[in-house]
């Protein structure tokens, strides 16, 4: 009891600023307002204009990382001018996402719910290893059937798609070129030795 009341009183002698941020920080998670409204018992609209604070005090070119929204929640993320220093770290590397798994990752973000025989058709191979792939790393899942013959899966994002991808909703998705183009591309690499993207996935 005496080290609840402990803890109860070292967080009345910090700032709601700062209990905020050291939240956001430790969660391995975007953490959402709502979840920091429970936790900490401070109304949301206060909440919010904190973050927009902390916003602003990371955004100055003396911090190394901003906060930014990512899929509802907030969380701390190096600044990308700043994210070729993360290289230099001696961490084992996630595996990159090869260029076919990017653009059959693609084709599901901006069409779904989507079919595998329309991502096929859109892309022109066979889309099945890509999508067991995708669905390894949780990237993308099958969020119902068609009502069609033979009631084939569709395919969706997921909230690590998201995540990974540094989005908040997927009304964030930049614009895409027409996805002809992206069948173009595709022929076009299979043709070429072009580097893969670096995009990377656990």
């Amino acid at each position: 009891m005496k080290e609840e009341n402990k803890i109860d009183n070292t967080c009345h002698s910090l700032t709601q600023e700062a209990q905020i941020e050291a939240l956001i920080f430790a969660a391995q998670q975007p953490i959402t307002a709502e979840q920091l409204e429970k936790t900490l018992n401070i109304k949301k609209e206060n909440i919010l204009k904190i973050i927009e604070i902390l916003k602003e005090k990371y955004s100055s070119a003396e911090h190394g990382v901003e906060l930014v929204k990512v899929r509802g929640g907030y969380q701390f993320r190096t600044k990308p001018a700043l994210s070729f220093l993360i290289g230099r770290l001696e961490i084992q590397k996630p595996r990159k996402l090869s260029q076919q798994a990017l653009e059959t990752l693609a084709v599901i973000a901006y069409r779904q719910p989507v079919t595998k025989s329309e991502i096929e058709k859109i892309r022109g191979v066979d889309a099945s290893p890509t999508l067991k792939t995708l669905l390894d790393k949780n990237l993308i899942t099958i969020i119902g059937y068609q009502k069609t013959v033979g009631q084939p899966a569709l395919y969706g994002t997921t909230e690590k798609f998201l995540e990974v991808f540094g989005i908040n909703s997927l009304a964030d998705l930049p614009k895409l070129r027409e996805f002809k183009e992206i069948e173009e591309t595709s022929s076009a690499s299979q043709n070429n030795n072009k580097e893969t993207p670096n995009i990377v996935c656990s």
